[in-house]
Formats: structure tokens, C-alpha cells, sequence
């Protein structure tokens, strides 16, 4: 994945022709916050969004193991990574399940749902299931 934002920071980033360029302030991400590369969601033709959790993380290029599918009611799914392939606790999710609009209605699904989901998008794991 490419972290556009990092935990904790209010400055976003873009990731457009392969380089991060500045965006705007806002309030300060919960997770480090970005996309994969290459790979379109088809709920708004955009690349795929994905959380990496963990501690903040500079810009740039990271890797994660999937661990779970943030599922918004819109279709905009996020794809969760973490530093190890053990899935959060519910209480480790709730800053960011708060980040989102209720009215988005944000729920964890596990990596099964997460692979089913990239699977569908046409994305095949590696050998270690980390993208």
C-alpha cells in the first residue's frame, strides 16, 4: 500500500502518477491511511483505500497483512492491514470505526470477507497474503 496519511497527523496527502503531493489539512487520522496502487474499487472508481494499523508510519510505500475489511453501507470498503497477521480487537477498531459517519454504517468484516472482496476486484494474494 502507499500511505497517504499518517496516524496521527492532519496532513493529507494525494498519491497521483506515482507521487504523494499535498492536499489539505484536516483532523488528525486514526490509522495510517491509504490506497493500493493499480487497484480499483468499483463503489467509486477509485484506487482502493486501506488502513494500515499500528504505529504512525512515514509516507510513502508500506506493506501490511490483511486482517479485516472496514464494510461501509456505500460500497467505499476498506481494505485493514496490520503489521502481523493477528486481526484486532473490536476495542483496538473503535477510533476508527469513529471516524467514519454513522450514517456509513462502518463494521469490521475478517480477512476471509477482506480476500473475497479483493478477489472479486481481481487482485491475487502473494504468498504471504500481504499486498
Amino acid at each position: 500500500m502507499v500511505v497517504e496519511w499518517a496516524k496521527g497527523s492532519p496532513l493529507r496527502h494525494a498519491w497521483q502518477e506515482g507521487k504523494l503531493l499535498p492536499l489539505k489539512e484536516d483532523r488528525p487520522a486514526p490509522v495510517n491511511y491509504g490506497l493500493i496502487p493499480g487497484l480499483l474499487n468499483p463503489a467509486d472508481g477509485e484506487e482502493v483505500d486501506a488502513v494500515l494499523l499500528g504505529p504512525p508510519l512515514p509516507l510513502g510505500e508500506a506493506e501490511g497483512y490483511v486482517v479485516g475489511l472496514l464494510h461501509l453501507k456505500d460500497g467505499d470498503h476498506k481494505l485493514l492491514l496490520a503489521p502481523t497477521p493477528t486481526p484486532p480487537s473490536l476495542e483496538a477498531l473503535k477510533p476508527l470505526l469513529a471516524w467514519f459517519a454513522p450514517e456509513r454504517k462502518p463494521k469490521v468484516l475478517g480477512p476471509e470477507a477482506a480476500w473475497a472482496w479483493l478477489r472479486g476486484l481481481g487482485y491475487l494474494e502473494d504468498e504471504h497474503g500481504v499486498p
